[in-house]
């Protein structure tokens, strides 16, 4: 049997629909490759009825014909060919027909993979389903219905936000989102590869914990080497896969290009005004739904100001394969093998991967709390920036005190020097002074392997957490 990675919350909740006295509408989305599709049908392969995938850029006739086939396959049909439905009323009225002939009340599970792709111009498809749902569906209570699909802006503007059928009608929705480090580390250990936790950090923060991208890893080489292989030389599955993952996920995909490669500019984010002018979108309806899909689709994230300054938050793109293309394969294709045998030792690298390992620490800010004892304390994440100081993750606690986490990715043991020890100690003043805060400052710095002890990590430094703690399961 296959093993489902990590995901612990979304196979409860998938084993709960099973298990409840009513039938259910399933709603899963996340962005291409995250492993959607795999899920569904490792915690539902005893009890799938019937499935469908919809095809890319098929027609209607393409697509309806896909369905009339799939549903020739379900269990008890035999070999009987069933004729192309003339439309998705019917189409769905030939699975009814199907599902009524089926005694058993155990639950059975109907999953529509690539949902988007189903609804064609003009097809009606949605509003078929809809009726599928609502006058079909309901009335009975042994049914499973799973919607998936990587399309961003359909899920989320059709599906998850619906105002028509389907409003209020999804039992459960799940938004998929890339393995973090501890579940990385497990896939790789799972396929036979075990680096350490410091190469796990480099090669999450150019591929991210996107497990189709992590299964293309070959054991026995290193992750210079893989990320040579997968990014860099002819052929590589990442070298072009950039432009692909965005047509696939959204509709007139240049807008959403051209927000992605503007925060790409910016590695400390930009406030939603900044990402307005820099981009040269106009600041209407459009351009904050476009922002939406992007942050739910896991591409971008928003960073709230401290006490909430909404106009304040900062927005940063947080998709570690898109920051690295856009940084550096996009300007280096071609190249061939050792292109990134060279590119990693270059001052340019150094640089973003102190940036990238910001990014990292946001991702990881549960973790972070359970190695600092303290997930249990109620408390908020935010940023906080003026003319002087910026701070990239504070954490704001009920228990009177406030942490400033500085990030440092560092190839050995970090040593605050006289310099960072004056930067760290302007940014607190700074902080103190400007929000007029009671509670107690504790800085917290985040390194890869620790910091060396000395007078000036004695006065400023109240924790110190190394890279184990980004993998607190």
């Amino acid at each position: 049997m296959t093993k489902i990675i990590g995901r612990k919350n979304e196979v409860k909740l998938l084993q709960n629909a099973l298990n409840s006295n009513k039938s259910e509408l399933i709603a899963v989305y996340g962005r291409r490759r995250v492993g959607k599709t795999f899920l569904i049908r490792e915690c539902y392969k005893q009890h799938l009825f019937f499935e469908v995938t919809g095809l890319f850029n098929g027609t209607m006739k393409d697509q309806l014909s896909n369905f009339s086939r799939e549903l020739s396959k379900v269990k008890g049909r035999g070999q009987q060919e069933i004729s192309v439905p003339s439309g998705w009323l019917e189409a769905f009225s030939l699975l009814e027909q199907i599902i009524d002939k089926v005694r058993s009340k155990k639950k059975k599970v109907i999953f529509i993979d690539e949902f988007p792709w189903l609804a064609t111009a003009k097809s009606r498809f949605l509003g078929a389903f809809e009726n599928f749902w609502n006058h079909y569906c309901t009335k009975r209570s042994d049914l499973v219905v799973v919607i998936c699909g990587s399309a961003a802006s359909y899920m989320v503007q059709k599906i998850v936000n619906n105002k028509g059928g389907l409003h209020n009608r999804i039992t459960q929705k799940i938004r998929l989102m890339p393995f973090d480090l501890s579940e990385t580390e497990q896939f790789l250990k799972y396929n036979g590869i075990r680096y350490t936790r410091y190469d796990i950090a480099q090669l999450y923060m150019a591929i991210g914990g996107i497990p189709h991208y992590l299964d293309k890893v070959e054991k026995g080489m290193s992750v210079v080497q893989n990320i040579d292989s997968l990014c860099f030389e002819k052929d590589g599955v990442l070298a072009d896969e950039f432009d692909r993952l965005f047509r696939s996920l959204f509709d007139n995909s240049e807008k959403y290009l051209l927000i992605v490669r503007t925060l790409a500019g910016f590695n400390r984010g930009v406030t939603r005004q900044e990402l307005i002018d820099k981009s040269g979108i106009s600041g209407g309806g459009d351009f904050s739904w476009k922002l939406t899909e992007l942050i739910e689709s896991g591409f971008v994230s928003e960073s709230p100001f401290y006490k909430n300054k909404k106009q304040l938050s900062l927005y940063r793109l947080s998709d570690e394969y898109s920051r690295f293309y856009l940084k550096f394969i996009h300007a280096n294709q071609g190249n061939g093998a050792g292109t990134w045998q060279r590119l990693f030792k270059s001052q340019s690298y150094i640089s973003w991967s102190g940036f990238s390992f910001e990014n990292l620490c946001l991702k990881h800010i549960q973790q972070l709390k359970r190695a600092l004892r303290i997930d249990a304390i109620y408390s908020l994440n935010s940023s906080w920036f003026n003319k002087d100081a910026q701070v990239d993750l504070l954490i704001d606690r009920d228990d009177n005190i406030i942490n400033i986490c500085e990030m440092k990715f560092y190839n050995t043991v970090y040593t605050i020097d006289k310099k960072t020890y004056k930067n760290l100690q302007n940014k607190i003043e700074a902080f103190q002074r400007d929000t007029n805060t009671r509670k107690n400052i504790f800085l917290v710095m985040i390194t890869t392997h620790g910091i060396k002890t000395n007078e000036y990590s004695n006065e400023l430094v109240q924790n110190s957490l190394d890279l184990n703690s980004l993998f607190e399961d």
